[in-house]
């Protein structure tokens, strides 16, 4: 690198060059030979700006507004770990063994206390804007609280925030502009659901598709639609058994599923925000079981169905029908990247499978951790970007930071003693004021 773009001496040196150049011209001294030494002095200049954005957003290095958020199965300590400068924070929660989500804005994670009946919220500071990144205080817990019966299951929608709650069948509702008010609780909505282990999904015109017992079942078999008010909107239409797993497009709801009562065959279950209910069976021979993680790729608009004996399984709304990305029982990890283009497969031999959801090719494969047994407890938990997978290993206390392009490229963030939880939040991006 140039000399002159090293921070302080390059800016003070680029400074006189610039100051010369503008004496040249107010000056009005023309002559070819003048002119000459002004237009070297700009490229100097040009190429020193140039030179000195790079060593500050160095493409090599994470996006400076990523952020990942680690919870530990024992300690209530909480980590935030900023990737591109390799700089950790910690922060006390409530409990330990936070299940983590992130919300619909990428600002906040809502920290599900499933046991201890409640849900609090960790704030990044960091918020999009017109094309960039604003950064709104210091990271630290919003002033809200949700409490209810055995939380489960968060999903948000823009600034909307929901969070199921088993043990009454309630629904709890938050606005993130409420966040940080003194005080503030999430509202709760009784819908008349029995209690059961919910599944809901929010649509983009305000009402929400969730999971119900109907019959004289014990676990949920339908969805009906209902608002934020808990009034049904439309009724169920389509029975399945076993609902698990959901995602949403904001138009289409998807709910994992057993095709009828018996079990003995699996497929999705879509609801549609206008009412309109269909199942798509699982393939042929493909026996009774139900793809129970079901994921939205926001960036290649696609559904994937995960099952950790089957594999992973493009979901085809349009077509009708489930295809295999992954077949195989060894799968333990399958999670979309950050910005839904790319699915990551990591199974017990320790393996990482890439895959682009646009085209639906293999992109790369190769081992990035050590092999775990299929009784493992605590298995080492995934979520990437466009750059990193980052993978808590709680055998070690460790987030490895792994290279998508290169695997052997691999930063250890030490963390706390058993890493078991992990999300990313903030945004893919370097742009600030």
């Amino acid at each position: 690198m140039h000399q002159c773009c090293k921070y302080k001496q390059g800016r003070y040196i680029c400074n006189i060059v610039s100051n010369i150049a503008q004496i040249f011209i107010m000056k009005k001294l023309f002559t070819l030979q003048r002119f000459a030494l002004v237009f070297a002095a700009g490229a100097v200049l040009s190429a020193c700006h140039k030179d000195h954005d790079h060593e500050q957003f160095d493409e090599k290095k994470e996006y400076r507004y990523v952020r990942v958020l680690v919870s530990d199965e024992a300690s209530n300590q909480v980590t935030q770990i900023i990737p591109a400068d390799a700089s950790i924070a910690t922060f006390e929660a409530r409990h330990p063994m936070a299940t983590l989500y992130r919300s619909a804005t990428n600002r906040y994670a809502a920290l599900v206390y499933g046991s201890q009946n409640t849900t609090q919220f960790f704030d990044t500071g960091l918020d999009w804007h017109d094309g960039h990144v604003d950064t709104k205080g210091t990271p630290k817990w919003a002033a809200i609280i949700a409490e209810g019966a055995r939380p489960s299951y968060f999903k948000s929608r823009g600034k909307t925030a929901a969070i199921f709650n088993d043990q009454d069948g309630t629904l709890s509702f938050g606005d993130e502009n409420s966040f940080h008010t003194s005080g503030a609780r999430f509202s709760r909505v009784n819908a008349g659901l029995p209690a059961h282990h919910g599944a809901f999904e929010l649509f983009d015109n305000g009402n929400i598709a969730v999971s119900t017992v109907g019959g004289t079942a014990t676990s949920p078999n339908r969805v009906k639609i209902i608002n934020s008010s808990g009034a049904t909107m439309h009724e169920s239409t389509v029975e399945g058994a076993r609902l698990h797993g959901s995602a949403s497009d904001g138009a289409n709801a998807v709910f994992g599923s057993f095709t009828d009562a018996t079990q003995a065959t699996g497929g999705v279950l879509v609801v549609n925000q206008s009412g309109q209910q269909r199942m798509i069976a699982n393939p042929d021979g493909f026996g009774a079981t139900r793809l129970g993680t079901i994921l939205y790729a926001k960036g290649a608009n696609k559904f994937v169905g995960f099952g950790g004996t089957k594999g992973a399984y493009l979901i085809d709304l349009a077509a009708n029908r489930i295809t295999p990305i992954y077949e195989g029982n060894d799968a333990y990890q399958c999670k979309v990247d950050y910005a839904g283009k790319n699915l990551l497969v990591l199974t017990l031999d320790g393996k990482l499978r890439v895959y682009d959801l646009v085209t639906m090719n293999l992109k790369k494969e190769g081992v990035i951790t050590n092999a775990v047994a299929a009784s493992e407890a605590m298995k080492p938990v995934l979520e990437a970007t466009e750059k990193f997978a980052y993978l808590a290993v709680p055998a070690a206390g460790e987030v490895h930071q792994v290279r998508l392009t290169d695997f052997n490229d691999v930063v250890k963030h030490a963390v706390t003693a058993r890493p078991v939880r992990l999300t990313l939040l903030g945004f893919e991006s370097n742009e600030s004021h």
